[in-house]
């Protein structure tokens, strides 16, 4: 799975770990990650998270 970067702070989302303290389970595709979920580190938005290459 691609895995998803902060353009702001560098906090990489891994669909394999998710992000389980903040409502996101382990396996969570970026597509099904909420619209409303926050980089847990500095806050931003999804819209600021480009896929790693």
């Amino acid at each position: 799975m691609v895995k998803y970067v902060c353009e702001i702070c560098g906090y990489v989302y891994d669909p394999a770990v998710g992000d389980p303290e903040h409502g996101v389970p382990a396996g969570t595709k970026w597509q099904d990650v909420p619209e409303g979920w926050l980089c847990p580190v500095c806050g931003v938005g999804k819209d600021q998270f480009t896929p790693q290459n």
